[in-house]
Protein backbone atom coordinates (compact mmCIF):
# COMPACT_ATOMS: atom_id res chain seq x y z
CA UNK A 1 0.00 0.00 0.00
CA UNK A 2 1.20 3.54 -0.81
CA UNK A 3 0.74 6.14 1.36
CA UNK A 4 1.17 9.44 1.38
CA UNK A 5 1.26 12.33 3.91
CA UNK A 6 -0.17 15.90 4.03
CA UNK A 7 0.57 18.63 6.87
CA UNK A 8 -0.23 22.37 6.44
CA UNK A 9 3.38 23.72 6.82
CA UNK A 10 6.95 23.16 8.67
CA UNK A 11 8.29 26.07 10.09
CA UNK A 12 8.38 24.43 13.86
CA UNK A 13 7.84 21.54 15.63
CA UNK A 14 4.62 21.70 18.28
CA UNK A 15 2.06 19.43 18.78
CA UNK A 16 0.88 19.25 15.14
CA UNK A 17 3.85 18.14 13.93
CA UNK A 18 3.93 15.28 16.96
CA UNK A 19 0.79 13.71 15.47
CA UNK A 20 2.69 14.03 11.58
CA UNK A 21 5.94 11.93 13.31
CA UNK A 22 3.72 9.48 14.87
CA UNK A 23 2.25 8.99 11.55
CA UNK A 24 5.75 9.02 10.20
CA UNK A 25 6.80 6.19 12.30
CA UNK A 26 3.70 4.09 10.61
CA UNK A 27 4.41 4.96 7.39
CA UNK A 28 8.22 5.21 7.18
CA UNK A 29 8.10 5.18 3.36
CA UNK A 30 5.53 7.79 2.53
CA UNK A 31 6.41 10.96 1.63
CA UNK A 32 5.13 14.72 2.86
CA UNK A 33 3.44 16.96 0.79
CA UNK A 34 3.22 20.73 2.46
CA UNK A 35 2.92 24.38 1.62
CA UNK A 36 6.26 25.17 3.03
CA UNK A 37 9.34 23.71 4.32
CA UNK A 38 12.22 25.06 5.91
CA UNK A 39 14.74 23.30 6.43
CA UNK A 40 16.46 21.64 9.58
CA UNK A 41 13.15 23.60 11.59
CA UNK A 42 11.58 20.39 12.59
CA UNK A 43 12.44 17.07 14.52
CA UNK A 44 14.79 14.59 12.71
CA UNK A 45 12.98 11.93 11.97
CA UNK A 46 10.04 14.16 9.64
CA UNK A 47 13.18 16.26 7.89
CA UNK A 48 14.39 12.67 7.45
CA UNK A 49 11.48 12.18 4.70
CA UNK A 50 11.05 12.90 1.39
CA UNK A 51 9.08 16.63 1.50
CA UNK A 52 7.68 18.46 -1.62
CA UNK A 53 6.90 22.26 -1.01
CA UNK A 54 4.25 24.04 -3.28
CA UNK A 55 5.75 27.03 -4.94
CA UNK A 56 5.17 29.32 -2.11
CA UNK A 57 8.36 27.80 -0.56
CA UNK A 58 9.95 30.24 -3.48
CA UNK A 59 8.53 33.20 -1.86
CA UNK A 60 11.20 35.27 -0.18
CA UNK A 61 10.46 35.46 3.13
CA UNK A 62 8.28 32.98 3.77
CA UNK A 63 9.02 31.16 6.11
CA UNK A 64 8.57 33.87 8.69
CA UNK A 65 5.52 35.75 7.12
CA UNK A 66 4.05 32.97 5.77
CA UNK A 67 0.60 34.22 7.63
CA UNK A 68 0.26 36.81 5.45
CA UNK A 69 -0.18 35.11 2.47
CA UNK A 70 -3.18 32.99 4.12
CA UNK A 71 -5.81 33.88 0.80
CA UNK A 72 -2.67 31.75 -1.56
CA UNK A 73 -2.66 28.92 0.31
CA UNK A 74 -5.65 27.38 -1.08
CA UNK A 75 -3.81 27.50 -4.78
CA UNK A 76 -0.80 26.45 -3.33
CA UNK A 77 -3.05 23.53 -1.89
CA UNK A 78 -4.47 22.49 -5.35
CA UNK A 79 -0.95 22.91 -6.55
CA UNK A 80 0.08 20.15 -4.99
CA UNK A 81 0.14 16.82 -7.22
CA UNK A 82 0.00 13.22 -6.27
CA UNK A 83 1.36 11.46 -8.60
CA UNK A 84 0.35 7.59 -7.17
CA UNK A 85 -1.07 6.90 -3.77
CA UNK A 86 -3.53 4.01 -2.58
CA UNK A 87 -4.18 6.38 0.91
CA UNK A 88 -3.54 9.92 1.64
CA UNK A 89 -3.45 10.87 5.44
CA UNK A 90 -3.63 14.91 5.69
CA UNK A 91 -2.94 16.20 9.38
CA UNK A 92 -4.77 19.26 8.64
CA UNK A 93 -5.91 22.95 10.31
CA UNK A 94 -5.93 25.05 7.38
CA UNK A 95 -5.78 24.06 4.05
CA UNK A 96 -3.86 21.16 3.33
CA UNK A 97 -6.62 18.57 3.35
CA UNK A 98 -8.10 20.18 0.20
CA UNK A 99 -4.90 19.14 -1.68
CA UNK A 100 -6.30 16.28 -4.70
CA UNK A 101 -6.13 12.99 -3.96
CA UNK A 102 -5.34 10.50 -6.76
CA UNK A 103 -8.49 8.69 -8.23
CA UNK A 104 -9.29 5.32 -6.57
CA UNK A 105 -7.11 6.54 -3.45
CA UNK A 106 -8.59 7.04 0.05
CA UNK A 107 -8.14 10.24 2.10
CA UNK A 108 -8.11 10.22 6.00
CA UNK A 109 -8.33 14.33 7.00
CA UNK A 110 -7.17 14.28 10.67
CA UNK A 111 -8.28 17.54 11.76
CA UNK A 112 -6.86 19.25 14.42
CA UNK A 113 -9.31 22.15 14.30
CA UNK A 114 -11.05 23.99 11.14
CA UNK A 115 -9.76 26.62 10.74
CA UNK A 116 -10.60 28.86 13.44
CA UNK A 117 -9.61 32.39 11.88
CA UNK A 118 -12.79 32.01 9.12
CA UNK A 119 -15.45 30.82 11.80
CA UNK A 120 -15.45 31.27 15.38
CA UNK A 121 -12.30 33.31 16.07
CA UNK A 122 -12.10 35.70 13.18
CA UNK A 123 -12.66 38.77 15.38
CA UNK A 124 -9.81 37.16 17.73
CA UNK A 125 -7.56 37.13 14.25
CA UNK A 126 -8.68 40.15 12.85
CA UNK A 127 -10.26 42.75 15.61
CA UNK A 128 -9.66 45.75 16.21
CA UNK A 129 -6.11 44.98 17.64
CA UNK A 130 -5.02 43.61 13.85
CA UNK A 131 -3.43 46.05 11.41
CA UNK A 132 -6.14 47.67 9.25
CA UNK A 133 -4.32 45.86 6.09
CA UNK A 134 -4.75 42.75 7.76
CA UNK A 135 -8.40 43.40 8.89
CA UNK A 136 -9.32 44.60 5.22
CA UNK A 137 -7.78 41.63 3.62
CA UNK A 138 -9.56 39.10 5.69
CA UNK A 139 -12.78 40.67 5.51
CA UNK A 140 -12.50 41.07 1.60
CA UNK A 141 -10.90 37.14 1.31
CA UNK A 142 -13.22 35.39 4.34
CA UNK A 143 -16.18 34.23 1.67
CA UNK A 144 -13.86 32.90 -0.45
CA UNK A 145 -11.70 30.93 1.94
CA UNK A 146 -15.00 29.81 3.70
CA UNK A 147 -16.29 28.02 0.58
CA UNK A 148 -13.25 26.78 -0.90
CA UNK A 149 -13.04 24.68 2.58
CA UNK A 150 -16.52 23.66 2.76
CA UNK A 151 -16.13 21.82 -1.00
CA UNK A 152 -12.63 20.57 0.23
CA UNK A 153 -14.30 18.49 2.43
CA UNK A 154 -15.72 16.30 -0.97
CA UNK A 155 -12.14 15.25 -1.30
CA UNK A 156 -11.88 13.15 1.72
CA UNK A 157 -13.27 9.62 2.50
CA UNK A 158 -13.43 10.10 6.54
CA UNK A 159 -12.90 13.14 9.03
CA UNK A 160 -10.86 12.20 12.09
CA UNK A 161 -11.38 15.01 14.87
CA UNK A 162 -8.55 15.48 17.71
CA UNK A 163 -11.53 15.67 20.40
CA UNK A 164 -14.95 15.71 20.88
CA UNK A 165 -14.93 19.37 21.05
CA UNK A 166 -13.54 19.57 17.75
CA UNK A 167 -16.03 17.14 16.24
CA UNK A 168 -18.52 19.24 17.40
CA UNK A 169 -17.26 22.41 15.46
CA UNK A 170 -16.62 19.95 12.70
CA UNK A 171 -20.27 18.78 12.71
CA UNK A 172 -21.15 22.85 13.45
CA UNK A 173 -19.24 24.39 9.94
CA UNK A 174 -19.11 21.34 7.85
CA UNK A 175 -22.57 19.72 8.93
CA UNK A 176 -20.28 16.60 8.87
CA UNK A 177 -19.53 13.28 10.78
CA UNK A 178 -16.41 12.17 11.78
CA UNK A 179 -14.56 9.84 14.30
CA UNK A 180 -12.72 11.06 17.60
CA UNK A 181 -8.88 9.97 17.73
CA UNK A 182 -7.46 11.68 20.64
CA UNK A 183 -3.63 12.72 20.00
CA UNK A 184 -1.07 11.73 23.22
CA UNK A 185 1.81 12.84 25.08
CA UNK A 186 4.89 11.17 24.25
CA UNK A 187 5.95 9.54 27.59
CA UNK A 188 9.67 8.08 26.86
CA UNK A 189 10.58 12.04 26.70
CA UNK A 190 9.43 12.19 30.76
CA UNK A 191 10.86 8.63 31.66
CA UNK A 192 14.22 10.80 33.67
CA UNK A 193 11.84 13.80 34.88
CA UNK A 194 13.55 14.97 38.09
CA UNK A 195 10.36 16.72 39.71
CA UNK A 196 12.42 19.15 41.91
CA UNK A 197 9.95 21.70 42.50
CA UNK A 198 11.24 25.74 42.21
CA UNK A 199 9.12 28.96 43.05
CA UNK A 200 8.07 29.78 39.66
CA UNK A 201 4.83 29.01 37.02
CA UNK A 202 5.39 28.23 33.14
CA UNK A 203 3.89 28.57 29.69
CA UNK A 204 4.68 26.62 26.79
CA UNK A 205 2.76 28.51 23.74
CA UNK A 206 2.28 30.07 20.42
CA UNK A 207 2.06 33.82 20.54
CA UNK A 208 -0.98 33.93 18.68
CA UNK A 209 -4.19 35.68 19.61
CA UNK A 210 -6.32 32.52 20.41
CA UNK A 211 -3.54 31.28 22.88
CA UNK A 212 -4.27 34.58 25.26
CA UNK A 213 -0.98 35.29 26.27
CA UNK A 214 -2.14 38.68 27.27
CA UNK A 215 -4.27 37.84 29.70
CA UNK A 216 -1.80 35.60 31.87
CA UNK A 217 0.45 38.42 31.33
CA UNK A 218 -1.94 40.87 32.87
CA UNK A 219 -3.11 38.53 35.98
CA UNK A 220 0.73 37.56 36.63
CA UNK A 221 1.65 41.75 36.49
CA UNK A 222 -0.87 42.28 39.24
CA UNK A 223 0.40 39.40 41.53
CA UNK A 224 3.94 39.26 40.85
CA UNK A 225 4.63 36.17 40.43
CA UNK A 226 7.51 34.65 38.67
CA UNK A 227 6.48 33.28 35.35
CA UNK A 228 8.66 32.13 32.33
CA UNK A 229 7.38 31.99 29.36
CA UNK A 230 8.61 29.58 26.52
CA UNK A 231 7.46 30.19 22.38
CA UNK A 232 7.41 32.69 20.41
CA UNK A 233 4.86 34.22 17.73
CA UNK A 234 3.29 37.21 16.15
CA UNK A 235 2.46 38.87 19.04
CA UNK A 236 5.83 38.65 20.56
CA UNK A 237 6.93 42.35 20.62
CA UNK A 238 3.62 43.59 22.02
CA UNK A 239 3.53 40.95 24.60
CA UNK A 240 7.09 41.72 26.03
CA UNK A 241 5.81 45.54 26.10
CA UNK A 242 3.18 44.65 28.30
CA UNK A 243 5.35 42.44 30.71
CA UNK A 244 6.59 43.63 34.20
CA UNK A 245 10.15 42.55 35.46
CA UNK A 246 8.72 38.98 37.32
CA UNK A 247 7.67 37.63 33.75
CA UNK A 248 10.58 36.62 31.63
CA UNK A 249 10.46 34.96 27.81
CA UNK A 250 12.83 32.20 27.02
CA UNK A 251 11.70 32.20 23.15
CA UNK A 252 12.61 28.81 21.41
CA UNK A 253 14.30 26.22 23.67
CA UNK A 254 15.45 22.95 22.95
CA UNK A 255 13.26 19.94 23.81
CA UNK A 256 15.22 18.96 26.73
CA UNK A 257 14.52 22.73 27.84
CA UNK A 258 11.29 22.27 27.72
CA UNK A 259 10.85 19.63 29.90
CA UNK A 260 12.95 20.78 32.32
CA UNK A 261 10.99 24.33 33.22
CA UNK A 262 7.65 21.98 32.84
CA UNK A 263 8.99 19.63 35.65
CA UNK A 264 10.37 22.63 38.13
CA UNK A 265 7.28 24.71 37.70
CA UNK A 266 4.87 24.65 40.60
CA UNK A 267 2.24 25.10 37.73
CA UNK A 268 1.36 25.13 33.81
CA UNK A 269 -0.93 28.24 32.92
CA UNK A 270 -3.00 27.77 29.97
CA UNK A 271 -5.45 30.18 29.52
CA UNK A 272 -6.49 29.93 26.03
CA UNK A 273 -9.60 27.91 24.34
CA UNK A 274 -7.85 24.88 22.42
CA UNK A 275 -9.12 22.19 20.23
CA UNK A 276 -7.30 19.53 22.68
CA UNK A 277 -4.06 20.49 24.22
CA UNK A 278 -1.05 18.52 24.32
CA UNK A 279 0.63 21.06 26.80
CA UNK A 280 -0.88 20.04 29.47
CA UNK A 281 -0.73 16.51 29.10
CA UNK A 282 2.71 17.07 28.99
CA UNK A 283 2.72 19.31 31.87
CA UNK A 284 1.07 16.23 33.88
CA UNK A 285 3.59 13.72 32.44
CA UNK A 286 6.12 16.52 34.18
CA UNK A 287 4.45 15.83 37.71
CA UNK A 288 2.86 19.76 37.10
CA UNK A 289 -0.49 20.46 37.43
CA UNK A 290 -2.44 22.61 35.24
CA UNK A 291 -4.44 26.06 35.95
CA UNK A 292 -6.77 25.88 32.41
CA UNK A 293 -9.57 28.21 30.97
CA UNK A 294 -12.28 25.40 31.49
CA UNK A 295 -13.40 25.23 27.69
CA UNK A 296 -12.71 23.17 24.71
CA UNK A 297 -10.79 20.26 24.39
CA UNK A 298 -8.92 20.71 27.86
CA UNK A 299 -11.92 18.79 29.55
CA UNK A 300 -11.56 15.98 27.60
CA UNK A 301 -7.87 15.41 29.30
CA UNK A 302 -7.86 17.19 32.53
CA UNK A 303 -9.97 16.95 35.70
CA UNK A 304 -10.21 18.43 39.09
CA UNK A 305 -7.88 15.59 40.66
CA UNK A 306 -4.97 17.37 38.11
CA UNK A 307 -6.01 20.77 37.25
CA UNK A 308 -7.59 24.01 38.65
CA UNK A 309 -10.46 25.57 36.28
CA UNK A 310 -11.08 29.62 35.84
CA UNK A 311 -14.52 29.88 33.65
CA UNK A 312 -14.19 33.58 32.72
CA UNK A 313 -11.36 34.87 30.22
CA UNK A 314 -10.38 37.81 32.88
CA UNK A 315 -7.30 38.39 34.39
CA UNK A 316 -9.31 38.24 37.41
CA UNK A 317 -11.02 34.72 37.11
CA UNK A 318 -7.41 33.22 36.35
CA UNK A 319 -6.08 34.83 39.70
CA UNK A 320 -8.57 33.63 41.56
CA UNK A 321 -7.72 30.67 40.10
CA UNK A 322 -4.12 30.93 41.15
CA UNK A 323 -4.99 31.85 44.53
CA UNK A 324 -7.53 28.24 44.68
CA UNK A 325 -4.55 26.22 43.37
CA UNK A 326 -2.48 27.71 46.34
CA UNK A 327 -4.80 25.93 49.03
CA UNK A 328 -4.98 22.77 46.75
CA UNK A 329 -2.86 19.53 47.36
CA UNK A 330 -2.56 17.75 44.54
CA UNK A 331 -1.04 14.07 44.08
CA UNK A 332 1.62 13.73 41.87
CA UNK A 333 0.94 10.53 41.10
CA UNK A 334 -2.48 11.16 39.63
CA UNK A 335 -1.11 14.13 37.83
CA UNK A 336 1.53 11.17 35.71
CA UNK A 337 -0.95 8.49 35.71
CA UNK A 338 -3.38 10.74 34.17
CA UNK A 339 -1.18 11.51 31.48
CA UNK A 340 -0.73 7.93 30.96
CA UNK A 341 -3.90 7.51 29.59
CA UNK A 342 -2.65 9.17 26.27
CA UNK A 343 -0.09 7.63 25.15
CA UNK A 344 1.28 7.51 21.53
CA UNK A 345 0.94 3.73 21.10
CA UNK A 346 -2.59 3.65 21.54
CA UNK A 347 -2.79 7.17 19.29
CA UNK A 348 -0.92 4.53 16.40
CA UNK A 349 -3.12 1.75 17.28
CA UNK A 350 -6.32 3.80 16.83
CA UNK A 351 -4.57 5.10 13.51
CA UNK A 352 -4.20 1.72 11.98
CA UNK A 353 -8.11 0.42 13.17
CA UNK A 354 -9.51 3.24 11.19
CA UNK A 355 -7.23 2.68 8.45
CA UNK A 356 -8.15 -0.95 7.97
CA UNK A 357 -11.92 -0.20 7.93
CA UNK A 358 -11.03 2.54 5.33
CA UNK A 359 -8.79 0.27 3.40
CA UNK A 360 -11.65 -2.85 3.37
CA UNK A 361 -14.75 -0.48 1.90
CA UNK A 362 -12.38 0.59 -0.40
CA UNK A 363 -14.60 -0.09 -4.00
Amino acid sequence: MKVVLLHDWLVGHRGGERVLEALCELYPEAPIYTLIHEKNSTSALIESKKIIPSFLNKVPGIYKHYRKFLPLFPKAAESLHIEQADLVISSSHCVIKGVKKPSKAKHISYIHSPMRYIYDQFDVYFGKNAPIYQRMGAKVFRDYLTNWDLNSNENIDLLIANSRFVQQRIKNYYKKDSTVIHPFVDLKDFSNVKNKKEDYFVMVTAFAPNKRVDLAIEAFNKLGLPLRIIGSGQQEEELKAMSSDNISFLGNVSREEVIKNLSGARALIFPGVEDFGITPLEALASGTAVIAFGKGGVLETLNDDVAVFFNEASSDSLIDAIKRFELKDLDQQNLIQRAYQFSKESFQENIKNVVSQVMANKA
